[in-house]
């Protein structure tokens, strides 16, 4: 085998585990009403079927891509994939509600170890800065695919199978790529071993899991002790891990690597693309299904034309990336994306296909525009040895305001059966995040050097 063919196969595994990981994402939300049936959840239990998986990844995300700098990403990625099996495999048996919501959580901390690792071993295996560029950019379009695919490949699945398929089709999948891996996938271990830094890395998934939680309780209940409390944890562990980094010798993650601005901007900008995206994402998902009548499967079929271009323009925009920089793909990404969402301003109860459609194509290929970019920058910005820990602050800003998103946009658009309200509160999100995108957009121009590496 040639190393370019092995390359490219390599490529194809890691996309394979990027890929499974955010399927997962979007996956369950079409098997909820048949998990209430079947094992009682109630309300609460579904809200947290979706936030335990969620929350454990935004939270290890760091986690996964430090270790897997000081230990080796190719042992970390195999370690990652073989409890994302295991635990899919628990979902899928799980008796209880209890079980399934444990399980998720560990499912959720194999996504966080695994996730990170796929992009540093992409980007380790590209020979030169424009195929670097390129693979990011086929990484990014599989991790696009997953997001339509999870509502429609899961909603074929709870149909003919039943729910628990959604988890267990999983399980042959991570196998084999997990084979494939351990035969393609070269020993990456620093040839200087450094110590990992276990009280960083401690601090830094409790202070997130704290804020997270905090945030998603906040969207749920309000204000209250719970929320309040989440609240001042999540203050007094940042402050005790920025103390603690300050100290260390090896630190997880240096604080000197923010004072790099065009990775603090490719940091904030790809959170705030996810804090909007999956935000408004979810909002418009409730007004297909609650508002407009849709089933969940006909929902995610309308939402194709969001999605796809996401898979046909981040090649592209990997390949203008490798030619210009991250900075001009960056800015007409947000600016295509807010004008797209601005447009679901003329969205109504009963309003025609005709009428989403521009809407969704814009936001999608702006995003599709934005997202290799983006994450390019963040890396390019990073110096070659702490390509994980880059790709896994990247994530962990896109993870974390993801699931910050959803549960802001959800809370301040009400409840689908004041279809009014609703409406009007969707017009007002999409507003605000055309300006939300706008902003990046010139903070993307003004802080990303134009033309080769950021």
């Amino acid at each position: 085998m040639s190393n370019e063919q092995r390359g490219r196969l390599v490529l194809l595994v890691m996309c394979v585990g990027y890929f499974l990981v955010l399927l997962d994402v979007t996956a369950v939300n079409v098997a909820l009403p048949r998990i209430d049936a079947d094992l009682g959840a109630g309300v609460d239990g579904l809200q947290w079927v979706v936030d335990a998986y969620a929350v454990a990844l935004a939270a290890l995300l760091l986690v996964g891509g430090a270790v897997g700098d000081v230990r080796g990403h190719r042992r970390i990625v195999l370690l990652g994939l073989g409890i994302f099996a295991a635990a899919s495999l628990a979902c899928g048996l799980a008796p209880t509600i209890g079980v399934l919501l444990a399980s998720r959580a560990v499912q959720g901390v194999g996504a966080a170890l695994l996730l990170p690792g796929t992009l540093a071993i992409v980007v380790d295996s590209a020979p030169d800065r424009r195929a670097r560029a390129r693979a990011i950019g086929v990484w990014a379009a599989v991790g696009s695919c997953a997001l339509p695919a999870g509502p429609i490949v899961g909603g074929a699945l709870v149909d003919a199978v039943g729910w628990r398929s959604v988890f267990l089709i999983n399980v042959p999948i991570a196998v084999v790529a997990g084979a494939v891996a351990i035969r393609i996938v070269a020993d990456d271990r620093p040839a200087t071993r450094r110590r990992v830094d276990w009280a960083g890395a401690t601090l830094a998934a409790l202070t997130l899991a704290s804020l997270v939680f905090a945030i998603i309780e906040l969207g749920r209940t309000g204000p209250g002790p719970t929320a309040d409390a989440s609240i001042v944890a999540a203050l007094a562990l940042g402050s005790a891990f920025v103390l603690a980094e300050k100290r260390q010798a090896d630190p997880m993650l240096p604080l000197s690597l923010f004072r790099r601005l065009e990775f603090t901007s490719a940091t904030l900008i790809a959170g705030a693309m996810n804090l909007g995206t999956l935000g408004l994402l979810f909002v418009v998902t409730l007004y297909l299904q609650s508002v407009h009548g849709d089933s969940p499967l006909r929902a995610g079929v309308a939402l194709l034309p969001l999605f796809l271009p996401l898979t046909v323009i981040a090649p592209i925009s990997g390949r203008w990336t490798a030619q210009q920089g991250p900075r001009v793909p960056m800015a007409a990404g947000l600016l295509l994306a807010g004008a797209g969402v601005a447009l679901m301003t003329r969205l109504e109860p009963d309003s025609s296909y005709a009428v989403l459609l521009p809407a969704t194509l814009g936001w999608g290929i702006g995003i599709g525009l934005l997202t290799p970019a983006v994450v390019a920058a963040a890396v390019g910005a990073a110096d070659p040895a702490r390509s994980g820990l880059a790709s896994g602050v990247n994530n962990t800003s896109r993870q974390a305001a993801g699931a910050v998103g959803v549960a802001a946009y959800g809370a301040a658009a009400g409840r689908p059966a004041h279809t009014v309200a609703f409406v009007a509160g969707l017009h007002q999100l999409a507003v605000a995040t055309a300006i939300l995108f706008g902003i990046a957009a010139l903070v993307a121009i003004a802080t990303t050097t134009p033309g080769g590496d950021p």
